[in-house]
């Protein structure tokens, strides 16, 4: 009986941790008798992680299909029986140690980054950001209010991400949350110790101001961003590098335009000017917005990094949406369910340890086939994992199991998505919802109108 359970304590969902488990570090999910869930058989730290884990990888999932899954893995076994219901597991995820997910995620990122390169011996970081609605709870309303635009009771809780990612592999290096009374700047700030000396940061003009460009310049890191719409464009003035192609110098703010989110002491070791490139392009691709785009960059010398090149690296920002939108939408992150502040973060978490992982698969099947990872399909990748997943874990010896996976990679590396450049994807929706009737004051006063084939208005 003590080997069953010894047996049955080493073990957690096995098509996940099969595949999964030699990309993570092996102390973080360590089955010592220490620590939280440690001494809970059925739901140790190992298993609720990939429990977890499972969970982000597939939308909809509810916390009792996991429950079921580990009771065919103990039924499977021979072992003990598990409850039938979601409580233990409920409390297990609230038990997961928080300080390991951090450290899960950030050692997948350093993985897909092996075999990542370089542009012109500089590291590209793209930044973005996003937002997230939360479960309409009283702990989330209070620590992600809603939009003040909309009625109590009406609304959800919003929360605001700013990320950064590696353009040569995608991987999400760091992020940092706030709600929406918070900017995207001020967020951006506290991800500064990210940005090393030899790296490239690549934003869009909402990151554009003095302030950063000076921050990062400090730390030996250049930029790339598009002008902010505030601040004037005259290349009749500064020193000519090119047809459309500036040096520049700017100014510091005044004392009183100090950010709030910069504190005094580093406000004051700001130097009083930079010197910034700007130049301007013409877009001939068919489907844009505008007809040209301005750029300023701290990349100022034309011989090394010439404005053509520096276009192209440019329009190269939009896989961050792209990217973006795997998350939210190919793996279902665009709501999340947790009711609570603290779990809301584990399942955050949770989403970008499973997209890095996924990024580390594509990052080898492009490497192995040599095709580029941007061709790749990430949601023709996550299929994909989910039913190789579940093979690799029934192989029958190691070598199958190698077979298998080589084999994942395999079709992962064909499943292309066709090269399309120009192609216009406007931000709308084909298909219409119902017409249902809006959910415009609190579900206790709202009375539903009646209708004949729709809705009246008042």
């Amino acid at each position: 009986m003590g080997r069953r359970v010894q047996s049955m304590r080493q073990q957690s969902l096995h098509h996940l941790d099969s595949l999964f488990g030699p990309l993570l570090p092996p102390g973080l999910l360590s089955q010592a008798d220490e620590g939280p869930n440690s001494r809970d058989r059925v739901y140790n730290v190992r298993r609720t992680f990939f429990g977890f884990l499972y969970q982000v990888l597939n939308p909809n999932c509810p916390c009792r299909e996991v429950v079921r899954q580990i009771q065919a893995l103990f039924a499977l076994q021979g072992g003990r029986r598990v409850q039938e219901g979601t409580s233990g597991w409920c409390e297990a995820r609230n038990r997961l140690p928080w300080d390991i997910l951090p450290r899960l995620r950030c050692a997948a990122a350093a993985y897909a980054q092996r075999t990542a390169q370089f542009w012109r011996g500089l590291r590209v970081k793209v930044i973005d950001g996003t937002t997230t609605s939360l479960p309409d709870t009283a702990k989330n309303q209070r620590a992600y209010p809603q939009s003040s635009a909309q009625k109590p009771g009406c609304g959800f809780p919003l929360l605001k991400l700013v990320g950064v990612f590696s353009l040569a592999s995608g991987a999400l290096l760091d992020y940092a949350k706030g709600n929406q009374h918070q900017h995207e700047l001020g967020l951006l700030h506290k991800l500064l110790d990210q940005f090393k000396a030899g790296d490239l940061a690549l934003a869009d003009r909402g990151f554009n101001c003095y302030t950063l460009l000076a921050l990062l310049l400090s730390r030996g890191v250049h930029s790339l961003l598009r002008l902010h719409h505030a601040r004037p464009a005259d290349l009749r003035k500064g020193k000519r590098l090119g047809k459309n192609d500036r040096l520049m110098v700017w100014r510091k703010p005044w004392a009183w335009q100090r950010p709030l989110y910069l504190p005094k002491a580093l406000w004051k070791r700001i130097p009083q000017q930079i010197e910034v490139r700007v130049l301007r392009f013409a877009l001939a691709v068919p489907g844009f917005r505008t007809q040209s785009v301005t750029l300023v960059t701290t990349l100022l010398d034309p011989q090394a990094y010439p404005a053509e090149e520096l276009a192209r690296l440019y329009a190269k920002r939009w896989r961050i949406e792209l990217w973006f939108r795997d998350i939210k939408t190919s793996m279902g992150m665009e709501v999340l369910r947790c009711k609570s502040p603290k779990m809301v973060h584990k399942e955050l978490e949770m989403f970008f340890i499973a997209y890095n992982l996924i990024r580390v698969l594509m990052m080898q099947a492009a490497a192995i086939h040599e095709v580029p990872v941007e061709r790749l399909s990430f949601k023709g990748s996550v299929d994909s994992l989910r039913q190789f997943s579940a093979a690799v874990a029934q192989a029958s010896s190691r070598k199958k199991q190698k077979q298998l996976l080589f084999r994942l990679l395999e079709i992962i590396g064909r499943d292309l998505v066709p090269d399309r450049p120009g192609r216009r994807e406007p931000r709308a929706v084909k298909r219409r919802p119902k017409p249902y009737q809006l959910l415009n004051r609190p579900r206790h006063a709202m009375k539903e109108l009646q209708h004949r084939s729709r809705y009246r208005k008042h």
